[in-house]
């Protein structure tokens, strides 16, 4: 019980950062994808060089994870790169219509947006399907 509440101690400081930070504001997101704002684009570039001194910490380190286990990264395979390009397409897309990626949106439900609870649930639904169907797909 007590990692739960480490875990939502956790996503709600994110969340909080999310919103200070204007990074779930529909507005920083248009006017990231119009190009007329270096906003979002200098946050994501952050949690780009964030990621990657982590990643290199807990490769020299032999960092474990909560459980004592061994962080590790499996390589991506390159024969499969049409799949991340589709993947990323169809989330751009998501992205650009609702205003919002999939992590903010339990922020902006919290904050009042009450319309988020849409995008929630086509993202439940989306999940289910691609559920039902992932043993039909090429991968």
């Amino acid at each position: 019980m007590k990692n739960y509440i480490k875990y939502l101690l956790a996503g709600i400081f994110f969340g909080i950062v999310l919103i200070k930070s204007e990074v779930v504001s529909w507005f920083r997101i248009q006017e990231m994808f119009r190009f007329d704002s270096f906003h979002m684009y200098g946050i994501i570039g952050l949690g780009v060089v964030v990621a990657m001194i982590s990643i290199q910490v807990i490769k020299r380190k032999n960092i474990k994870d909560m459980e004592g286990n061994a962080i590790t990264i499996p390589p991506k395979d390159p024969k499969q790169v049409t799949r991340y390009i589709v993947g990323g397409t169809l989330f751009g897309f998501g992205w650009a219509l609702t205003g919002a990626c999939p992590g903010p949106l339990f922020s902006l439900a919290g904050a009042g947006y009450s319309i988020m609870i849409v995008p929630i649930l086509s993202a439940l639904a989306g999940t289910w399907v691609y559920g039902k169907i992932r043993p039909s797909l090429p991968h």
